[in-house]
């Protein structure tokens, strides 16, 4: 069975005769005919029957020709693919960035880079803390968004730019609030249990930012389960702003003031790549469209 084979099958099948589908294919009435006797006798099945004046495809040659539509399909797609592959265009790209980044921003960005490059699989990789940088630095990213201050990220000699500011709030539920009505202090709510995401990165091995000593804590790896748990009253801890901005405002959740303790933490997001290693069609592109966001966030 060749796609040939297939292709005249299906146009024989469409135009309804012979010379119909020679036209259309510039092939000889016999090559045709011929070839689909040969898929017959391959399938050992009639697809065609010859009685009358036209060819009237049969009932079993009609289920196999949804089948053959879809092999013909998966067969240009191939060939797209390997046009694609063939300009040295990556066959995927990852997008490494940190979980408190609002990603529904640069969601236009994304659309428009998979729009122009079908072909090529965008991977978006969430990453906490220094998770986002350790996977630039390992190779196992070509772009990543990542927070932190201007000056330890300059000294890690990567090419930058600004891309917007956020912040993580300590909020808690009306619910757990109700046990604690003259809560003053985060020592207050060591028996309560600390909501924690850890560092998908090694750079804070060990390290816990924002636990006092002797708080009872669970861990989560997304920022959802960890609103989930705080909302439900089971919990407090810190939450991007974005995140909860109607739930703050419906009081669903509440914003901490605990004293002795950063109750909100301002972070600055950057776009980065390695400056030396060059980067494909692909990933190039996605970066001059997250540039010019940064050009455009600066001016407004």
């Amino acid at each position: 069975m060749t796609l040939d084979q297939l292709l005249m099958f299906k146009t024989v099948a469409e135009a309804g005769s012979l010379k119909a589908a020679s036209d259309k294919l510039h092939k000889t009435q016999p090559a045709i005919s011929q070839s689909i006797k040969q898929l017959e006798s391959q399938l050992d099945l009639i697809l065609f029957n010859r009685e009358g004046y036209r060819l009237a495809i049969t009932e079993q040659g009609r289920k196999l020709l949804q089948h053959t539509q879809r092999v013909l399909n998966e067969a240009q797609e191939m060939k797209q693919v390997a046009k694609h592959l063939a300009k040295g265009n990556e066959a995927s790209i990852t997008l490494a960035f940190e979980a408190s980044f609002n990603l529904a921003r640069i969601l236009p960005i994304l659309e428009l880079t998979q729009n122009e490059f079908p072909y090529t699989q965008i991977i978006l990789k969430q990453e906490f803390l220094t998770g986002a940088l350790e996977a630039l630095n390992q190779d196992k990213a070509e772009i990543i968004i990542s927070a932190g201050g201007i000056e330890p990220i300059r000294s890690s000699h990567l090419e930058l730019a600004y891309l917007f500011s956020g912040s993580l709030l300590d909020v808690a539920a009306p619910r757990m609030l109700e046990r604690h009505p003259t809560l003053s202090y985060a020592r207050e709510l060591v028996n309560e249990y600390q909501i924690v995401i850890q560092d998908t990165g090694s750079g804070t091995a060990n390290i816990e930012f924002g636990v006092q000593a002797g708080q009872r804590r669970w861990y989560v790896n997304d920022f959802y389960t960890k609103k989930m748990l705080i909302q439900s009253g089971m919990g407090w801890g810190k939450l991007p702003h974005y995140m909860i901005e109607d739930s703050l405002k419906q009081g669903a959740l509440i914003a901490l003031e605990l004293r002795e303790r950063q109750n909100n933490i301002q972070l600055d997001y950057y776009v980065m790549r390695k400056p030396h290693s060059p980067l494909g069609p692909v990933a190039q592109a996605l970066w001059q469209k997250l540039i010019a966001f940064s050009v455009d966030e600066f001016k407004t």
